[in-house]
């Protein structure tokens, strides 16, 4: 999967923008402020459908205009494809492909699977769970067409118990028979997707273990773990087993929506004994990782959006970064940095088809 070309109209702070990429590696040059993360997002909506910064859609229209329009030219192997994603103030969002609106969006994920390595990165190893299930749950979707339907019916089953017990503890009542209506979707779902994440985690893991040697050359050993409550007991039992503090607490207590991934480091997390650079030569290789698993599951080479690792990582480290997923034929990179000269040093060592755009 290659970009050709990208127009941008109204998104963010661009007015108007058009590029034409090379099928290697891009860069976006320039100060901070002009918007080079900016249009790694517009590639990021191209990917799945909004912005990595978790900006809400209306929040990226350019300031006293009325839409934002992201176009773009894919070269899909064997065919010729275009994107199109607009975003009016006053209408829901509509994304394209070849002039046909989708459906749903979720028929668009896993259509260009991409992967983001930026300085948010860092939450994920300091955030609550809640991060890191959003993290996995994007790896999923991205291999699995059926996965985000099973994630959005089973949080709808979820927010409709929840209610009811709410609602059951303001008028200081309680029908057991209407809030076991929801025990057999929430079980169906949830088990489903409590099974696809502990076998994305089970092909993940050792291919993290992989990359964090080559990288840091490390001694240490690294390891994802799949922190969740069916691991112990079936979902129904589960369910069961709570309802009396369910009742209390006027939520479901247990269930997939309480998943973690566990970072850790020699057995301890890695939040709590990692070094800086450790820390982050871990999170590259989750994103590189990441990158391969998507590759093997699905036989596409996902785009690799690189956010400011100059700024995170030393020059020698970022070069054999960029150099061995050059090796890995992980395809089309994108690149931001506020040096033009740094850049230009580092990847044209590497690849002589890179384009660097000053922004």
């Amino acid at each position: 999967m290659i970009i050709k070309k990208l127009s941008l109209y109204n998104f963010k702070n661009h007015a108007e923008k058009k590029f034409e990429f090379s099928p290697q590696i891009n860069c976006f040059v320039g100060n901070n402020g002009a918007g080079k993360t900016n249009i790694l997002d517009a590639l990021h909506y191209l990917s799945v459908g909004k912005s990595f910064l978790g900006n809400t859609d209306l929040n990226n229209i350019k300031r006293e205009e009325d839409f934002f329009t992201i176009d773009a030219e894919i070269d899909n192997d064997d065919s010729e494809d275009t994107i199109k994603i607009s975003q009016p103030k006053e209408a829901k969002k509509i994304i394209k492909k070849n002039d046909k609106s989708y459906d749903r969006m979720a028929d668009h994920i896993g259509y260009l699977p991409s992967v983001m390595i930026s300085p948010y990165d860092s939450n994920l190893i300091s955030d609550s769970g809640e991060s890191r299930r959003k993290f996995l749950d994007s790896m999923i979707c991205q291999t699995d067409s059926a996965y985000l339907f099973d994630l959005i019916q089973y949080q709808k089953t979820i927010q409709q118990r929840n209610a009811l017990l709410k609602y059951f503890a303001k008028n200081r009542v309680f029908d057991k028979d209407s809030l076991e209506i929801y025990d057999d979707p929430i079980t169906t779902f949830g088990t489903k997707i409590f099974e696809k994440r502990r076998e994305f985690v089970s092909q993940l893991n050792p291919i993290v273990q992989n990359f964090y040697q080559i990288i840091s050359g490390g001694k240490e050993m690294v390891s994802v773990i799949y922190e969740s409550h069916l691991l112990e007991n079936p979902f129904e039992h589960l369910l069961k087993e709570s309802l009396e503090r369910d009742r209390m607490l006027t939520y479901t207590s247990k269930g997939i929506h309480k998943d973690d991934l566990l970072f850790e480091m020699d057995t301890v997390l890695i939040k709590k004994i990692g070094s800086q650079g450790q820390q982050k030569s871990f999170l590259i290789s989750l994103k590189l990782a990441q990158m391969s698993l998507v590759k093997e599951l699905t036989g596409k080479t996902p785009i690799l959006l690189l956010d400011d690792i100059f700024d995170k990582l030393d020059d020698h480290r970022v070069a054999q970064l960029i150099e061995l997923v050059n090796q890995e034929n992980f395809g089309q990179i994108f690149i931001t940095d506020t040096h033009k000269e740094r850049t230009e040093s580092v990847v044209k060592k590497i690849n002589e088809e890179s384009i660097i755009f000053e922004i």
